[in-house]
Order: C-alpha cells, then structure tokens, then sequence
C-alpha cells in the first residue's frame, strides 16, 4: 500500500520526501521493523518512540512518522510531521487491514465495573441467537468460538485492528469490546467505528496512571465524545457519572436503571446464592446471577440486544440460561457446607458490592470471612479503602498477597492495614502467603459461612518480580474441597 493511500484518514501537517513509496508493513516498536515498513514514533509512559528512530531506519524503515522531525533527515527516508503520533497510529493500523470496524457491528463497554461481564454475555447472547461475534475482553478473545489469549484489557491499536480483521474474515456480524481508560487515552481506539457504547459505572481505580479521579473519568467520557452520529450510547443512570457521559455524544442517548425510570428498567424480586430473580420492563426472569451489580449488567445486556434489534422476548430467555462469568463471583460449595466466591473486585467499589450481595442472600444467617490483597506497583489509596471495606462489611478478614509485581507484599499490606485503624484486632488477620490465607480462611468457615476471595477472579498466575508463577484462586479452593474429602 501506497504511504499516503495509509494517511488518508490522519491529519498530515508537513511531508518531507516521496508519499507515494510502497510501504511493506508498520509498527511502532523499532525492533519489530523490517525493510519498507512504515515506522510510528509515539511517545509513551515508559519511552518516547522519537528517540529510536534512528534505530527504525537501520532496521529498514522507508518513512517515519513523527510530531518532530529530526535535525539531520535520512536522504532516502520519508518523514511526516503529525500533530498526534498515537491517534495516527490508531488510524494508520486501521486502514492497513482494511478498516474493519466499518464493516463489523462494533460495539464498545467502558467504566469501572463490570465491562467483562457486559461483554461476555453480549458476546454469549448473540451466538445463541445464531450470529458469528467476536469478543475482546480481559479474560479472553474469542473470534465465533476460537479462543484466542488476552494480554490486556484494550489490545494496542496495530493487535486490535489486526484482531478485528481476522473476525471480518471469519465472517464476524458483532464484534463485543471492552474499552479501557488506558486505551482511550493512549488512542489504541483511534480511526474505529462503534456502532454503540456502553458505559457500567465509574468509581475510583487507575490513579496510579491518571493524574485525578476527574482525568480518569473525562477519558472514559471521550469515548461517548467520540460516538458517531448513528451510534447508540447506553448508560447506567444508577450511576452519578451516568449522565455525565452522554453530555456531549452525537449518539442516540438511552438510559438503564433499577432505582429510576429508564428506558430499560428492572427490579429485583428475590435473590439468593443459586440467582436473582427480578423483571426487566416488566417482564419476569430467573437468572443464575447473584446481586445488584450483576441485575444490573444483565439489564445492561438486555437493553443493548433490544437497541441492536433482537427480539425482547427471545434476549430474555437465553439471559435465563446464562451462567457468571469466569472469576466473577463464581461460586464453589464445600462438603462441609459453607460456601467459597471467587470474585475479581480489586476497587473498593467493586469489593462493597460484592459483600453486599453476599450479606444480602446470607441475611445474617452466617459469618463472612474475606480474603484481600492489593496488586503491586497500582494505586497505593485504595489500599486502605480496600481494606477498610472489607472490614465494614465482614465478619473477619485476612490480608493478604495479590500480584506484588516489583512490590514488597509485606509493604503493601502495611499500606492496607491503615484502614484497619478502628478494627478490633480479633477480626482481622495478616496472612502473606495467599494460598495458606485461603487455607485458614476454610479452616475458620463453620456451615452457612461465606469465605470471599476477592482481587484475582480470572487469573492463573501471582506476578512477582516480573515473572508470572502458577496461582488460581479456583483451583486452590477445589484442591482444599478434596482434601478434606480425602481425609473424612
């Protein structure tokens, strides 16, 4: 493809050299560039991509693009000056694989809590209906039914378009994606046509990225900013951000909400540790969910398959059959009847919701013991509202490990044990090693206690110092359940 055929949807403030040479590939890491590639300079968190262009030349680069050309030019290299390296890349990836997301059903989930589980069920719902969708989420990628792993929430934009291409190939109609603050403000979306957004809610989380909670939550506004002329925008009105974020969309605006009318209402009826059962715009449904948070992701998904045409009726049923999320409060009963959630909240506001759901159902018929930690080199404030929370809302704690990362954890439950200021002593304990915290956690659990592992949900690793060694919550908890049926 022809340079400038690349650059048709970026805005170009100055060309040095030919536009017309054929470029052969592009990226924006130096080391991944071969002869005839297009090399993108962004400048990240971590380096500035400015500083390898040189680097990107020897490796065979016949253009750059740039927000500062250099001092001394390559002779036989064209640079293109640009105002935004990083939206340009996004644009530049897009029309390299042939724009897909203009001729795929994009639809994108942004906020705090709960974009898995949106995704992942729209993604569910829509195979059921017949339809080939793809999904780009935390846990997994998925084009129709091949599973593909995920390394981050919002793939870099050269992956993500590459990802969107191969589902248009295989004949993709919906394509369902979780939409990070992180890849809102670093562009990864840039030059992508969503035919919808969702947006969950909005509480405290990636302060150690985001300079305030205001920059985290304008970013997840830009994305609704961006929404077309056409689009749909779907947004929680339970939540006090939920308005905020349409202020400025071209999309058609809709609203969910279990506390107000909306146009897509719903109201619990009765839950319990088996589901929820509650009505959505007056229809009844008994589903395999548990709490409001997750009423109101089904609602979530509910209004978004009514806005893409689907059959109320039909949508219902399915959401019916519908099973949670792996890691996300998934449930796991013990021979000596108490019962163990694994659950991902790592925010304060996600952790308060699932204590509240369990306290809910358990109605003060039995003990709560939550097993917590905090991930290394993120957010040190919520340490202590984590911790804080569990507390409020448990009968015992146990702090403990999550991913240290580069961290020491012992440093980092010290940062946790702030918020245990006021707690008697007696109900909360410090546990480092996860895998024996979870253990005592069982030990402690009598018939009709809940044990919450919360933090992990999904994950198979513990990150320790750059290395991912094996740890799954689920598994531990299952060996656990077998030992002590071994020893009976």
């Amino acid at each position: 493809m022809k340079l400038n055929e690349l650059l048709h949807t970026s805005e170009v403030l100055e060309t040095v050299g030919n536009s017309e040479i054929q470029i052969t590939g592009i990226h924006c890491d130096s080391r991944k560039i071969e002869t005839g590639f297009l090399f993108i300079a962004v400048t990240g968190t971590q380096s500035d991509g400015h500083s390898y262009i040189g680097k990107a030349i020897e490796n065979g680069a016949k253009a750059v693009v740039c927000q500062i050309i250099p001092e001394n030019p390559a002779n036989d290299v064209t640079y293109v000056r640009v105002k935004d390296s990083a939206e340009t890349l996004g644009r530049v990836a897009s029309v390299w694989n042939g724009e897909p997301s203009k001729q795929l059903l994009l639809l994108g989930v942004t906020g705090t809590n709960g974009k898995t589980t949106i995704a992942t069920l729209l993604y569910q719902v829509f195979r059921k209906l017949g339809y080939k969708t793809g999904l780009l989420s935390t846990i997994c990628n998925y084009v129709n039914d091949k599973e593909l792993p995920a390394t981050h929430t919002t793939p870099d934009a050269i992956e993500l378009n590459a990802l969107l291409a191969q589902m248009l190939r295989a004949g993709c109609d919906y394509v369902f994606m979780e939409v990070s603050s992180h890849a809102i403000d670093q562009k990864r979306i840039a030059g992508l046509q969503f035919k919808g957004g969702i947006f969950t809610n909005l509480t405290r989380d990636h302060l150690d990225y985001h300079p305030t909670f205001e920059a985290y939550r304008d970013a997840k506004k830009a994305f609704f900013d961006g929404l077309p002329a056409g689009a749909f925008a779907l947004t929680n009105k339970d939540d006090k951000n939920g308005m905020f974020m349409l202020q400025n969309t071209k999309a058609y605006k809709h609203t969910y909400s279990l506390l107000s009318l909306a146009n897509f209402k719903g109201k619990i009826s009765e839950s319990h540790f088996d589901g929820t059962e509650m009505s959505m715009n007056g229809k009844e449904i008994a589903t395999q969910f548990v709490g409001k948070f997750n009423a109101s992701n089904l609602l979530a998904v509910y209004g978004t398959a009514v806005l893409l045409g689907q059959d109320s009726d039909e949508v219902l049923l399915i959401l019916s059959a519908l099973k949670s999320v792996s890691g996300r409060f998934q449930t796991f009963r013990s021979p000596e009847g108490y019962t163990a959630i694994v659950d991902y909240a790592h925010t304060p506001d996600a952790l308060t919701n699932v204590l509240n759901a369990i306290r809910d159902v358990l109605s003060g018929k039995g003990n709560i013991i939550t097993v917590v930690g905090c991930g290394g080199n993120r957010d040190k404030g919520k340490r202590p509202i984590m911790a804080k929370e569990a507390a409020r809302l448990s009968d015992y704690v146990i702090l403990t490990s999550d991913n240290p990362r580069f961290e020491n954890p012992e440093d980092i439950i010290r940062d946790m044990e702030e918020g245990l200021i006021d707690v008697p002593a007696k109900k909360a304990l410090k546990i480092t090693d996860r895998k024996e915290a979870i253990r005592t956690a069982c030990l402690l659990a009598q018939t009709g206690d809940v044990i919450l592992i919360a933090g992990k949900g999904h994950e198979d690793y513990q990150e320790v110092k750059g290395i991912k060694y094996p740890f799954d919550d689920r598994e531990i908890v299952k060996n656990i359940f077998k030992e002590y049926n071994s020893n009976k």
